[in-house]
């Protein structure tokens, strides 16, 4: 199967970018392709890459910054709420350099324009305020072709935003994520070399959520349906694994989604399955009650803690 060793350079660069469409994958799921100028200097990764959106304030057209250089995060720290750009993290779910485009798939949390729409129809847009979700779902919702925003997104392949990195000596991959990592998965998925095995667990709010994912590797994908009504008291990943088969030999472990459940399948599969600590790669791509601003704010907090440390 294919390894990876950890990247040895990391650089990001700001690109600004265009909504060219738009179209709905499933009830949760939309997927936005994006255009703009020097994309083909843009150098995803693949797998799980991720990158930083800029969105605009809502009385804004495009994302303001104060500095587009290597002190950006310091600016932008820096910045009135009310004006700087709204920062959220995504995977780059596909590229295509030669048409200079690539999509990004949004977890839509609910937000939706007036009432929901079918699969086979567009969005109504403009047709009522969302209300729901928070601001990258409801940007994405609402959004039209020529609507620009700003990426910081990387310049080489091989950089800091690829996670998935199997070391060498791994026997079998085991996956598992909700709606917010089915980007992730797929880009993965599709990654994985002829005949690598993988265990494959997917939590997802509709039977319609289901996408294809195509692969060479050979994946059992699981796709775990939650039920609105017992949503929040059960953990349908971390059920399913407690009962799963899994392979003989040394895993590989992914794990994404909201931060509460990739915390519960981390300990499960260690202390009860016994993998390797440094053989779990996990990330909690949101957590319940918390804007990414609120972990941003925990994070810089603990940065400027340890430093006085």
């Amino acid at each position: 199967m294919t390894t990876t060793a950890a990247p040895a350079t990391a650089p990001f660069r700001f690109f600004d970018v265009h909504v060219v469409r738009s179209r709905r994958l499933g009830p949760a799921m939309l997927r936005v392709t994006f255009g703009g100028e020097r994309l083909d200097e843009l150098a995803s990764g693949g797998r799980d890459q991720r990158f930083k959106l800029f969105l605009p304030q809502p009385h804004q057209d495009r994302p303001v910054f104060d500095d587009l250089g290597e002190g950006w995060y310091t600016a932008w720290r820096a910045q009135d709420p009310a004006e700087r750009a709204v920062m959220r993290s995504y995977t780059i779910r596909e590229q295509r350099p030669d048409s200079g485009e690539f999509d990004v798939d949004f977890a839509l949390h609910g937000a939706e324009p007036g009432a929901s729409p079918t699969l086979s129809t567009p969005f109504a847009q403009g047709s009522a305020p969302l209300t729901a979700g928070g601001p990258a779902s409801r940007w994405a919702a609402a959004a039209r072709p020529g609507d620009r925003l700003t990426v910081l997104a990387p310049a080489v392949e091989d950089n800091g935003g690829v996670d998935f990195r199997p070391p060498a000596g791994t026997d079998w991959i085991l996956i598992t994520g909700d709606e917010t990592a089915l980007p992730a998965i797929a880009g993965i998925l599709s990654w994985l070399s002829p005949g690598t095995q993988a265990k494959v667990f997917i939590e997802i709010g509709h039977e319609d959520d289901r996408q294809p994912l195509p692969t060479f590797a050979d994946a059992e994908v699981s796709w775990l349906v939650r039920g609105p009504a017992t949503a929040a008291h059960h953990e349908p990943v971390l059920d399913a694994l407690r009962t799963a088969a899994l392979p003989a030999g040394t895993p590989y472990a992914w794990v994404a989604g909201e931060s509460g459940t990739v915390k519960a399948v981390r300990r499960h599969l260690v202390r009860e399955r016994g993998f390797d600590r440094r053989a779990v790669k996990f990330t909690g791509y949101w957590r319940r009650g918390a804007s990414e601003e609120d972990l941003l704010a925990e994070l810089t907090a603990g940065a400027a803690a340890a430093e006085q440390d």
